[in-house]
Formats: structure tokens, C-alpha cells, sequence
């Protein structure tokens, strides 16, 4: 039985600072643990055990996912897969398996493809879906949100959470705020009294950095960030400042974006073995040089991508990180050994990572002509 309100498009009020953008019907779907619940359903046995997927902690793997058993013990995603193990003595750990993963989302997102045309992909595991137009489920976007949830598990045996709200804020607050194997709604008419208590801590956005700084602002709700009033919230959070004022409103204008725009693309390889000089890492260089051609070429079949920018990451065996670029309207091997000379001269240290990538100009900009 459903205990959530049914939530109907309405007409709203401009004057508390809501616009009509706050008619939309937003919904955030967001798979439970994703590729650690794959792992437990093709293999029963885990079930109710602590699961990590990702890579092995001989060869320095880290925890790409993991079931809300292992996260008891204080297991988390990019989690060093040594100390996972140190957290969780009797972890059970798994390879990750993309493909399958790939398939099922994909399966996934045909179920939500019966109810609208309106979805923003944001990984596999998770998606935004504007049903302010379906007339499925008398265009109750709580019953619709109820529904796909039903088929997901029916038909794969996964849990999925969801969130329902006028925007995709909040939308996205509210599909975490019942996990795993729940739903929240925030109808237009809550909004004002849920953002006020909501802590600042569930804002998109707001890591350690920000968190810290706030918390020296005395910064704990979005109804703190409110008082404070947009001009110093520019001064201390910069560019960002006017984001988390509307946020503290409740305010939120994104349309659901159907159409992704990459803006940059990179591969990267962590090494069993630190790497103890500049030659042995140019060594490396060549081989992750030659996926990121292959993912290139992968990802223009889809989209024209125009480059901007060459760069490299480097993280040294003290965890110390270090990226460095230049200007470059394709990919150069030459370009990125250059590169990769300059970035260890910051640290002249043996190397765990690294990472070559490039960035893109917008799609809709001319290519700059070269003098031959």
C-alpha cells in the first residue's frame, strides 16, 4: 500500500520565490548498491554477507561498489581495497563485470522509456525522468515512481530507490532519503518547510572542502544558508554561492537534459608496483596512450567531440596528485610524454597512477583552422 502522497501537477504561487518550473514532475531513480546487488543475485550465496566489487588489494585495487553490509563496517566506494579489508575482516570480494552491468541498465531504461521520452541518464544506476507530460498512472508521478520501482524488481530482481519533487534537486535529496527499496515525494506545497531543516550536507555538491567551511560559517541547514543572504554567500563559496541560495529556496530551473554533452574523457591506470622513475613511467604512458585513442575513436562514433586541451595526472606513492595541461586539438603521444616529464618533476617520486585525457570544446564551435 502506498503511504506517499499522490503528487499532481498544481498550480503554484510565484510569490514565496518559487517559479513555474516548480510545475515540473521530476523524478530520481537511483539503483540500491547497483553492481554489488548484480553480484548477490547471480550469486545467491553472498546474500546477506558483506560484498565489494572492484579490484584485488595485492595489485592495489579499490572498491568500486558495496552492499549496505560491508558499508556497516565502514567499507565505501574508491576505498583503498587493503583497508576495506582492514574494516572488514570477512569481506567478500568480487571482479567487476561492466558489461553485465551495461546490459542490465540498459534493460532498465527501456522500463522508464514506457512512461516518458524526458530521461537524463547520470550513470548506469541512477537517471532523471521529467513525467510532468505522461499520462501514465493518471499522471501521478508518485504512482509512476511506485510502478517502475515494481518492474525493476520484477523483472531483475534489483531494489531501487526514487524521489519525487518538482525539481531535480530536489528530486535527488529525496530518492536517498528513504534507502534501500524506498520512495520520497516533496510536493510543491512541502518544499518551502523541507528545504528549511534539510542539512547542507545533502547538497550535490558540497564536499569535504565546502562542509568544512560551512561548518566554520556555522552553516547546518538550508534555512542557515538562506539568512545569510546571497552576497556572502558569493564572497565565502564563489561561483557557487548563487547555486546554494537558490538551493536554500528550494529553486532549482535544470530541465531534465536528454542530450549529454561530453566535456572531457580520460583513462587511467593504477600500477601494482610503483613506478621508480621517469623512464619506467613513459614506459607505461604508451600503453594507457593507446586505450585512450581506443576510447576516442569510441566515443566520436556517438558525438563530435573537438579537442581543446591535453592532460596528464600523476599520483606519487605518498598519495600526493598532480595534474598539468596544455592547449592541443588532438591526442599527441609526444604531447603527453612532455607532459608526463614536467608533472613528475613536481614530486621526483615513484608513482602509483596515472592518467592521460583530453578536453573538449563545445560541440557547436568551429574547429580553428591550422596553416599548413
Amino acid at each position: 500500500m502506498l503511504t506517499s502522497p499522490i503528487f499532481l501537477e498544481q498550480e503554484v504561487s510565484t510569490e514565496d520565490g518559487l517559479n513555474r518550473s516548480m510545475m515540473r514532475k521530476i523524478i530520481h531513480v537511483d539503483m540500491d548498491c547497483f553492481y554489488a546487488a548484480v553480484e548477490v543475485r547471480e550469486n545467491p550465496q553472498l546474500q546477506g554477507k558483506p560484498v565489494a566489487v572492484g579490484g584485488s588489494p595485492q595489485s592495489r585495487g579499490v572498491v568500486a561498489a558495496c552492499n549496505y553490509e560491508a558499508r556497516k563496517f565502514g567499507v565505501h566506494s574508491a576505498m583503498p581495497m587493503s583497508r576495506a579489508f582492514q574494516q572488514c575482516p570477512n569481506l567478500i570480494t568480487t571482479p567487476v563485470h561492466m558489461d553485465l552491468y551495461k546490459q542490465i541498465s540498459g534493460e532498465i531504461h527501456q522500463i522508464f522509456q514506457d512512461y516518458t521520452d524526458q530521461i537524463e541518464p547520470l550513470s548506469l544506476d541512477e537517471a532523471y525522468l521529467d513525467v510532468s507530460e505522461s499520462s501514465h498512472c493518471g499522471g501521478s508521478a508518485t504512482l509512476i515512481a511506485q510502478q517502475i520501482r515494481e518492474r525493476i524488481f520484477d523483472t531483475q530482481r534489483l531494489t531501487a530507490s526514487a524521489g519525487v519533487a518538482p525539481n531535480k534537486f530536489l528530486a535527488k535529496v529525496a530518492s536517498d532519503w528513504n534507502k534501500p527499496n524506498g520512495q520520497k515525494v516533496i510536493t510543491p506545497d512541502d518544499v518551502q518547510e523541507f528545504v528549511k531543516a534539510l542539512p547542507v550536507k545533502a547538497i550535490s555538491g558540497v564536499g569535504k572542502v565546502t562542509a568544512k567551511r560551512m561548518s566554520e560559517l556555522n552553516i547546518e541547514t538550508c534555512e542557515d544558508l538562506n539568512k545569510m543572504g546571497l552576497d556572502k554567500l558569493n564572497q565565502y563559496f564563489g561561483s557557487f554561492g548563487e547555486q546554494l541560495y537558490k538551493y536554500s529556496q528550494g529553486i532549482d530551473t535544470r530541465p531534465v537534459q536528454t542530450h549529454w554533452v561530453r566535456k572531457s574523457l580520460s583513462v587511467e591506470d593504477t600500477f601494482a608496483q610503483d613506478l621508480p622513475d621517469l623512464e619506467s613511467c613513459l614506459l607505461e604512458l604508451a600503453k594507457i596512450y593507446a586505450e585512450l585513442l581506443v576510447r576516442l575513436e569510441r566515443a566520436q562514433k556517438k558525438q563530435r567531440l573537438i579537442p581543446k586541451a591535453l592532460f596528464v595526472k600523476l599520483r606519487f606513492d605518498d598519495f600526493e596528485t598532480t595534474t598539468i595541461q596544455m592547449v592541443g586539438n588532438k591526442p599527441d603521444k609526444h604531447a603527453y610524454m612532455r607532459l608526463c616529464a614536467d608533472a613528475w618533476r613536481r614530486g621526483q617520486r615513484p608513482v602509483r597512477l596515472i592518467g592521460l585525457g583530453l578536453q573538449f570544446n563545445p560541440p557547436d564551435m568551429p574547429e580553428q583552422l591550422r596553416l599548413i
